[in-house]
């Protein structure tokens, strides 16, 4: 299929996004908006001057544009800025629907009242639906790093709280030394409550974190999962289970997981019959959107329409939607790839 082609088809996919980051989510326009009202941390507040702030330089930098982000959001004006520019840029792309992950324990420590974090992400998920067409859906993940304490904490306040699109509980931060047993009584609360087990594994470590998120967190859907190529039993059993993995290609380059998008083990993935969906983590920060994902991984593998085809409705039956809102969606797909449902 011809360049431009694939790019149309990518584009007329309606999409789902099941892995990004709310403040990783954040746009140079976004960014510029944010600097501006709040001068005082010092963030470029020059377009051109941000613009080269925002190039992805190495995982340092990255951390450095990442916390300079969060140092800005201050009270439900600056999260409802953020909460909407995401929905904008998905709504460019064509993605009808996203699962984005919230670290509630970190804008509490920064000393954001809870009501302020809420009040934002509900005033912003009402003005994506309305604004852009968006549906938006929360996680709200546990930031690994800071253990046990960020954990308990966590899920008490997801399980007070419990605002409007609350639909899973996660886990994020450095996998290397921060064992993911030692979660699991605050993912088993979150499962007796109704919430979807959706922890960050094999993103940094090997193939025994992902089991562990299996076995000892209940994990229904994997973040990235990348290292799960190097073991077979656990590719039979991800593909047996139907157990998604939430795959950032580009993420993966960018932390220097995989030299390459040829080098990721997404193919293999794939061969083995796992259940793959494509997503971006922090896009603007690592130079990635959900179409460019779709559309390297395409080219770099050679996948026909048919397959492309495939990766978004992958997305669509691993989300947390209503049977009713996949069926519709699943319908769009198909309509765009006819013959191929």
């Amino acid at each position: 299929m011809p360049g431009e082609s694939l790019r149309a088809f990518i584009h007329a996919l309606p999409k789902v996004e099941l892995h990004v980051h709310l403040i990783g989510s954040a746009s140079v326009d976004t960014v510029l908006a944010l600097a501006r009202r709040h001068p005082e941390a010092g963030v470029p507040a020059d377009r051109a001057e941000l613009e080269q702030f925002f190039v992805f330089r190495d995982f340092d930098h990255f951390l450095k544009v990442y916390w300079a982000v969060q140092s800005m959001l201050k009270d439900r004006h600056d999260i409802r800025t953020l909460v909407v520019g995401l929905a904008a840029e998905l709504a460019r792309q064509n993605v009808r629907y996203a699962e984005v992950t919230v670290t509630p324990y970190n804008h509490l420590l920064d000393g954001m009242p809870g009501d302020e974090l809420l009040s934002g992400l509900t005033e912003g998920r009402s003005a994506a639906k309305a604004e852009h067409g968006v549906e938006l859906a929360w996680c709200f993940d546990i930031p690994g790093e800071k253990g046990v304490r960020a954990g308990r904490e966590t899920v008490v306040f997801a399980l007070r709280e419990r605002p409007d699109g609350l639909v899973s509980f996660g886990l994020g931060g450095p996998e290397v030394g921060v064992g993911r047993a030692q979660f699991a009584p605050f993912f088993t609360a979150a499962r007796e409550a109704g919430l979807h087990s959706v922890p960050h594994a094999g993103e940094t470590s090997g193939p025994a974190t992902i089991w562990s998120a299996v076995h000892d967190l209940g994990a229904e859907r994997i973040g990235h999962g990348t290292s799960c190529a190097a073991d077979p039993a656990l590719l039979a059993y991800l593909a047996e289970h139907r157990i998604p993995l939430e795959v950032c290609p580009t993420s993966n380059v960018r932390t220097r997981q995989v030299d390459s998008i040829a080098a990721h083990p997404v193919r293999r993935m794939l061969d083995h019959g796992v259940v793959v969906t494509l997503n971006t983590d922090d896009p603007p920060m690592f130079g990635a959107t959900l179409e460019g994902e779709y559309l390297t991984v395409a080219t770099t593998l050679g996948l026909r329409e048919a397959e492309v085809a495939a990766l978004a409705r992958n997305a669509v039956c691993a989300s947390f939607l209503d049977a009713t809102a996949k069926s519709a969606m699943l319908a769009e797909i198909d309509a765009v790839s006819p013959g191929q449902g």
